[in-house]
């Protein structure tokens, strides 16, 4: 525990001067009862236990003024809290290899599924947007708190040709900063001979050729401390490696310097599945490695799924990630209302045993 005015902790030498107070109150009241007849009889009619109780009121109320000047030092702990985000955003793959059925009914069926259960558990006040991403990456549906919106934009995924996690990433990010440019120019090895692509967020998705009226360095933002962005979150399913668009670690960078988490969700079996086509055949694995480097590199998690039921447990642990978060919290009212609890105590036991407040 520490406190955001240490200085002012010195008003609890008030304290022990209440507590010679009431020593001195004591004696008088001592000395007062000499004047009996007898001082014997007094102490009978007493008795033990009420010399006992006769305290009690007073040290409760001590208590309490010590917990008020306490909390004039404006106490913080490190506890953990409910919180609500209020942009989730789902990105899915919805690459031709979601169709392996190696997670039943199919990988892509099984997302579907997750994501809606996951859509209906989410608070209320919560908006939900869904990015999809193949071979390029677009907004399906803008956030929004109608859950019934959600669940159709998830119903209405169509399997395309090619997996580009990073441009998943980078929509998402379009989503939630809408009036960002993320300058993706050198960021894939496959783009690097041109270096003049960038993905304008205004447009809503996709790679677009950087206008030539904005070449040249860019402006330097401030970095902020990667996880530390509380009004938003990206969750990022996908089932294999990324083939085209930017690279998914120089995208989770630039999540992270805008303090954005991204947990991954790894869907599929460890030797991946032959999917075939017109002619073709191929082997789908998934990336562990560069799904827990964009989970690290953004200060989220990552989370490996092999089977539906995995998959449900999954967003079911995410549900809990994302609504209770441990921080550093002000106090003050816990220590206020403490001091008004015992403060009524006091008064309670004293008017119920000595038929008078203190």
């Amino acid at each position: 525990m520490s406190f955001i005015w240490p200085s002012m902790l010195w008003l609890l030498l008030i304290v022990p001067l209440l507590m010679l107070l009431y020593w001195w109150v004591l004696r008088r009241k001592k000395k007062a009862a000499v004047s009996y007849a007898n001082l014997a009889i007094v102490r009978q009619a007493m008795g033990a236990g009420q010399k006992f109780r006769r305290h009690v009121p007073p040290l409760l109320f001590i208590s309490a003024v010590a917990l008020m000047l306490a909390s004039v030092a404006r106490p913080t702990a490190v506890v953990t809290l409910p919180f609500e985000h209020q942009t989730v955003i789902l990105a899915i793959d919805v690459s031709l290899s979601m169709r392996a059925d190696d997670v039943a009914p199919s990988r892509m069926e099984a997302a579907q599924a997750a994501a809606k259960a996951f859509v209906e558990d989410q608070p209320r006040g919560t908006r939900i947007g869904v990015v999809s991403f193949a071979g390029t990456a677009s907004v399906v549906q803008p956030p929004t708190q109608t859950r019934e919106d959600v669940i159709a934009a998830i119903d209405r995924f169509k399997l395309q040709r090619g997996t580009a996690v990073g441009s998943g990433i980078l929509v998402s990010l379009s989503v939630i900063f809408p009036d960002a440019e993320f300058d993706l120019r050198a960021s894939n090895p496959r783009q690097r001979d041109n270096g003049r692509e960038g993905l304008r967020s205004r447009n809503g998705g996709g790679i677009a050729p950087r206008p030539k009226e904005q070449e040249g360095p860019d402006p330097v933002k401030p970095a902020v401390e990667p996880g530390s962005y509380n009004s938003a979150v990206i969750i990022l399913l996908t089932d294999g490696q990324s083939t085209t668009g930017p690279d998914p670690i120089e995208s989770a960078r630039m999540a992270a310097e805008r303090g954005v988490r991204v947990y991954t969700v790894g869907i599929g079996t460890p030797n991946g599945e032959i999917i075939a086509g017109e002619g073709w055949r191929m082997r789908v694995r998934l990336d562990e490695d560069a799904l827990k480097g964009i989970a690290k590199e953004t200060r989220g998690e990552y989370f490996y799924a092999g089977t539906a039921t995995d998959l449900k447990k999954v967003y079911s642990n995410l549900n809990s990630r994302l609504v209770m978060e441990r921080k550093e919290t002000e106090v003050t009212a816990l220590f206020a209302a403490g001091a008004a609890l015992l403060a009524v105590i006091s008064a309670m036991l004293s008017l119920l045993w000595f038929n008078r407040v203190l």
